[in-house]
């Protein structure tokens, strides 16, 4: 009987396209969006602060904004990316050679960006809140603190060479599944069903990876690069600047002063620090 069969089975229709959905909206927006506030930093650490000031003016609703627009989502995505992979069949020598190609980098940059991440969230916000638990898994997690945000960021991301280099395999990774993802969503949904219309939308899918890969490297390339933080006199500017963005918030009534103790990594220390 259809009750007998597995939950799994019986909602594999839905639950597939489910799961290419979650990975374009809101999955893949999310990403893109993570990328662009964080190219940012090109533009100064005051113009990057004040991005993620706005991120956390939504206060006690963050979580729930970031619990169900973007944790959730990603892990049924990514879990159930893995019960795709697990029933998958091999590849064939029946289909070409570039398929047989984006077929398996597919499955595994799906796996690479799942375990990055699972890492860059530990490595940036420490899975769990708590001064015990940030103290226990210090210096390999909870590296990032929204009020200092730009000095702090670029210290986690050019905390040794593995780390950066972590971070540029892990946002290449995440780019080509949603560049290639777009091309196998249309597949999925019955969008492109025809050679011709397969391989025009295989040119939108490539030009949105290269753009969305640009926007990424040169995220990565702000912190690993841009900001020098073995000089002690330019970490001293960005955190005079983090500092006075800060004060003004408080001054202004938008953040309270133990909200500023909870997410800053320097409250309260000397500008000469």
């Amino acid at each position: 009987m259809e009750t007998n069969r597995p939950f799994l089975v019986r909602h594999e229709f839905l639950l597939r396209r489910l799961h290419s959905l979650s990975g374009l909206v809101p999955v893949g927006a999310y990403m893109v969006i993570h990328l662009l506030a964080n190219a940012s930093i090109w533009n100064g650490p005051a113009t990057y602060q004040s991005a993620v000031h706005q991120i956390h003016s939504l206060g006690r609703a963050l979580i729930v904004v970031e619990w169900v627009f973007i944790f959730l989502p990603i892990l049924f995505h990514g879990l159930y990316g893995l019960v795709i992979i697990r029933e998958s069949q091999p590849n064939s020598g029946a289909y070409p050679l570039v398929g047989n190609i984006r077929y398996t980098l597919q499955r595994a940059t799906g796996m690479i960006a799942l375990l990055f991440i699972v890492w860059h969230v530990f490595h940036m916000h420490g899975w769990f809140h708590g001064e015990a638990w940030r103290e226990l898994i210090d210096p390999w997690g909870a590296q990032f603190a929204p009020y200092n945000a730009a000095s702090t960021a670029a210290e986690a991301v050019q905390q040794s060479t593995l780390v950066t280099l972590l971070y540029a395999v892990g946002i290449t990774a995440c780019v080509f599944h949603l560049a290639n993802g777009v091309w196998t969503i249309g597949i999925t949904w019955g969008v492109w069903t025809t050679p011709g219309a397969q391989r025009r939308a295989n040119y939108v899918a490539g030009a949105i990876g290269l753009g969305v890969l640009a926007v990424g490297l040169a995220a990565w390339a702000g912190f690993a690069f841009g900001v020098r933080t073995s000089d002690p006199e330019a970490m001293d500017a960005i955190r005079a600047i983090e500092r006075r963005l800060l004060q003004e918030k408080i001054d202004s009534g938008l953040i309270t002063e133990e909200q500023a103790s909870e997410k800053s990594a320097h409250f309260g220390a000397p500008t000469d620090r």
